[in-house]
């Protein structure tokens, strides 16, 4: 199975830069199995779902994780000083793993001010990332850092604008509840209230589930033969609650039908048995490429995604890999928005 087989010619104006508003009036494709695709919108999705339909929520919520700050380190002149800019990647009980730019003159020791409220100090450089001590914890480190942060944007926006004040609101679901990613559940920043409320009233169950979104998501895939890939972990969890609910669900006749590949991804890490989930905590770091067996999920809502990435090659397992060419092809023709702040699609397998 070759890289090349999942690349597409993707027109940059298409990319989007800017979510749809409100956020329910995004474009929503709908694709049934090998039917031909429709074009309605994301505010339609009450009149395609059934009472009974168990729709999976990421409650994941997105870190203002780009710091600007000033490095100092003493010389034998003095105290030298110099900008530097900080992506940071995960938590762990050693310090923060983060990018740097630059990262080569980072020595241990160091310390990186933020802001008057939070400053870090290097542990150690490894690789092309560093570990850094934060002087602050907990609730003390949230509000400093969302003072001091901006939202990481991923790069194929970062590249055409720097992220400001709109994103943190844009570019986090309204139901974010637990602290840690890097990168949003894009296919969730559709929904707004008055959305879930119509979902509600149709019968429309949901379950909530974490998984914490990694800067892996972005890094692309370089081995020609894509069963080579190593994909990269996160850390996530579906609690007792959560897996009773989608269980029951699916015992009732609903669809499982988790909202972004985070979701879907996290859900058949947990699967015990095929049609059946456990409560999972822990990190996952599930490849599913054409050829996989899907346990729970009977659908997905999602965006539209990169050329030559692991997420076009989970929804190629899902639909079939002509299938999702004919399905992108259209979306390209009728002026689709892609990746994170882009369009939605609607993608069932089994055609209803």
């Amino acid at each position: 199975m070759k890289l090349e087989d999942f690349d597409f010619d993707l027109p940059e104006s298409l990319i989007a830069t800017r979510p749809a508003r409100p956020r329910s009036s995004a474009r929503l494709l709908v694709a049934r199995g090998s039917a031909a695709p429709e074009d309605l919108i994301v505010s339609d999705l009450p009149e395609l779902l059934r009472a009974g339909d168990l729709l999976v929520l990421n409650d994941t919520r997105v870190i203002p994780a780009r710091l600007t700050g000033t490095r100092t380190r003493q010389t034998p002149e003095g105290e030298a000083t110099a900008k530097i800019e900080v992506t940071l990647l995960e938590p762990s009980p050693d310090g923060w793993r983060a990018l740097a730019k630059p990262l080569r003159k980072l020595a241990p020791g160091e310390l990186i001010r933020f802001s008057d409220r939070l400053s870090a100090r290097v542990l150690r450089v490894e690789g092309g990332a560093l570990r850094l001590a934060f002087d602050a914890e907990g609730g003390d480190f949230d509000a400093a850092l969302a003072e001091a942060g901006a939202m990481p944007l991923p790069p194929y926006i970062a590249a055409r604008r720097k992220p400001d004040e709109a994103d943190k609101t844009d570019y986090q679901t309204v139901w974010a509840r637990h602290s840690g990613a890097v990168a949003a559940p894009t296919a969730s920043l559709h929904f707004d209230r008055e959305l879930l409320e119509a979902l509600e009233k149709k019968g429309v169950l949901t379950a909530h589930v974490t998984l914490h979104v990694g800067a892996g998501t972005f890094l692309p895939v370089t081995v020609e033969d894509v069963t080579n890939h190593k994909m990269h972990a996160e850390w996530g969890e579906v609690s007792q609650g959560a897996a009773d609910a989608i269980n029951a669900a699916r015992a009732s006749g609903g669809r499982i039908i988790p909202v972004g590949t985070t979701a879907l991804r996290l859900i058949e890490s947990a699967a015990d048995r095929p049609g059946h989930i456990a409560p999972f905590t822990g990190e996952t770091d599930i490849f599913i490429y054409p050829g996989y067996d899907f346990r729970i999920a009977d659908g997905l809502m999602t965006n539209f995604h990169l050329p030559k990435s692991t997420l076009l090659m989970l929804v190629s397992a899902l639909m079939g890999r002509e299938n999702i060419r004919n399905i992108y092809a259209h979306a390209v023709v009728r002026g689709y928005r892609f990746f994170s702040y882009g369009d939605a699609s609607l993608l069932l397998p089994k055609g209803s």
